[in-house]
């Protein structure tokens, strides 16, 4: 199985995708509608995130496996420490590694219910990331990530310690990090100047979301934890009554933003598609990172 830090050692930029499981059978046909859309344009690999439990944690499980079988796409699965004991841990990523997935995404995960909650481990589970990343490096050869925060995780004091955490992370055996969302190139350059500045050279990768929507906006405010700049607010919402405008001037804005990162040697653009690929496939089509055969 080809690992993400390998499909990122190519000559140019790339971009990847991430999806979220389905719910139910319709919630399926959506996300695999979107899947074989996606799949002709070749994307570094592809990620399913996952929940704490029950049907959410299931349908990772099933999405990702079907996707490392039935498909040439190179599968990325989320794994996180929420209400499991490490028993159980290893045991998904047993699973994952039965069905040839060797990449994962390795995370804490947010309390349930509550984001910005009280952290309860599992009695039997792990406190940290790091530990998570520990425990999948020593079952098997895996390529592991995990997640960064331009603005600092929210229970970070400051963004030194923010930058130690992370690296921590990425020194226990982590080959890259993703980074939530953010609004400005520079918010992403920063991070990725202070990772670089410990002596640190793991990738760090952007989260992209397309902003297509209100709703879109709204989300990736809620998601960066921090307030959109006053700029991008007034470019967007004063179409918000204009689905068609809004959409055509959000797409914009994104596809400046991640025009900016290319230039300042980004190897991967990391999509969020909510599970629609049209957003995506313009946004990558524009800045000239589809295969001349798609």
């Amino acid at each position: 199985m080809t690992s993400v830090v390998e499909r990122l050692q190519g000559d140019g930029p790339v971009f990847s995708i991430e999806f979220f499981p389905p719910r139910d059978a319709a919630d399926e046909a959506v996300l695999w509608k979107s899947i074989r859309e996606l799949e002709p344009l070749d994307p570094a690999y592809m990620s399913i995130t996952y929940g704490a439990g029950g049907s959410s944690r299931d349908g990772t499980i099933r999405s990702i496996a079907r996707v490392a079988t039935e498909t040439t796409l190179v599968p990325m699965a989320h794994l996180t420490a929420v209400n499991h004991s490490v028993a159980e841990l290893r045991n998904v990523i047993g699973w994952y590694a039965a069905v040839g997935v060797r990449n994962i995404l390795a995370l804490r995960g947010d309390p349930p219910g509550d984001v910005y909650g009280d952290w309860v481990p599992h009695p039997e589970g792990l406190n940290y990331a790091e530990e998570l990343v520990e425990l999948v490096r020593s079952l098997g050869d895996f390529c592991v990530g995990v997640s960064a925060f331009p603005y600092g995780h929210p229970r970070s004091a400051n963004l030194e310690a923010d930058t130690e955490y992370l690296v921590r992370k990425l020194r226990a055996g982590a080959d890259f990090a993703i980074a939530q969302l953010f609004f400005e190139p520079e918010d992403f350059l920063r991070l990725r100047d202070r990772v670089a500045a410990t002596g640190c050279e793991a990738l760090v990768i952007p989260g992209i979301m397309p902003l297509t929507t209100p709703r879109t906006l709204h989300t990736s405010i809620k998601l960066s934890g921090a307030p959109a700049p006053r700029r991008l607010l007034d470019r967007l919402e004063p179409l918000a009554g204009d689905p068609k405008a809004f959409r055509a001037e959000g797409i914009d804005a994104v596809t400046e933003l991640c025009e900016r990162l290319i230039a300042e040697g980004v190897p991967d653009l990391h999509f969020y598609t909510f599970n629609r690929s049209k957003a995506t496939r313009e946004v990558v089509s524009r800045l000239g990172l589809v295969p001349a055969r798609a």
